[in-house]
């Protein structure tokens, strides 16, 4: 398999909806090179669109995604690992922790599938999505202690955020494997459905009918508020509601509700 299939991306012009898909179902999607390059390249590509109004993430064939392939890396040699923590200049986040963390830079929300296996970078790369469907029987697990290491794909800026402390202490310091529904009661999934890219790719279509300004200053507002004061969240929260009101798009959906029809929104500039 070419490098350059490693991910596929599709767009659904009509709903203006992507799917990313990990494409190499022969590893269980396991993360080697040619992965991470595909993945934070997809990435990088979706940010930059306008006409994006929502980002499905799901993996191809049995798994999400089993984490990081050690024996393709190691039969690379050391300077392809230590590519993997190079940090470039200006940038918050190495190139490990950026085939999780490009996802909440994605401006459009992004809706992660999870079957199958979800295992270290695996399940990173779910994290760092904005909502998750889980599989009943899906296993997830922070892997990494297996390997003598810690998660390091910025899962410090995720897990925490979704879990109490406790309960990301514990699921790292074992590693244990947990099931789609335990991960629900703990969590780390928003749903647990028999299908789960069916599920993601109706709720994306939903978030694609409102309006794409809204939405993208509603997912910017709840990804900036970690960390501030109150005075700094609650002026972030009038300053992204400023820059919509009055605008085209808010007008639109004013008027589609007392019309009665469907909205006609604009992408943003």
């Amino acid at each position: 398999m070419s490098d350059r299939e490693r991910v596929l991306t599709t767009f659904d012009a009509d709903r203006q909806v992507a799917h990313v898909q990990l494409n190499r179902p022969e590893k269980r999607n396991g993360l080697d090179l040619a992965m991470f390059e595909g993945m934070i390249a997809a990435g990088e590509a979706l940010c930059a669109r306008k006409d994006v109004r929502a980002v499905v993430l799901s993996g191809a064939g049995p798994s999400f995604c089993a984490g990081l392939d050690f024996a393709s890396f190691m039969a690379s040699g050391p300077d392809t690992m230590q590519r993997l923590l190079e940090r470039p200049d200006g940038r918050v986040d190495n190139m490990a922790q950026r085939i999780a963390w490009v996802w909440t830079e994605v401006p459009a929300p992004v809706i992660a599938a999870l079957h199958g296996h979800v295992y270290g970078g695996g399940l990173q790369i779910a994290l760092a999505a904005d909502i998750r469907f889980a599989a009943p029987d899906t296993k997830l697990s922070v892997m990494e202690i297996k390997w003598g290491l810690i998660p390091d794909m910025s899962i410090s800026c995720t897990l925490t955020r979704l879990v109490r402390p406790d309960v990301a202490k514990e699921l790292t310091f074992t590693g244990r494997v947990i099931s789609g529904r335990e991960a629900h009661k703990l969590g780390l999934v928003t749903h647990v459905v028999d299908d789960p890219v069916a599920a993601a790719l109706e709720l994306a279509g939903q978030v694609a009918s409102k309006s794409p300004t809204a939405i993208r200053n509603a997912k910017r507002l709840y990804n900036s508020v970690y960390g501030l004061d109150d005075r700094a969240a609650l002026a972030l929260e009038t300053a992204l509601q400023v820059e919509l009101l009055g605008k085209a798009n808010q007008v639109e959906a004013v008027q589609a509700n007392f019309m009665k029809r469907a909205p006609n929104f604009r992408d943003p500039e």
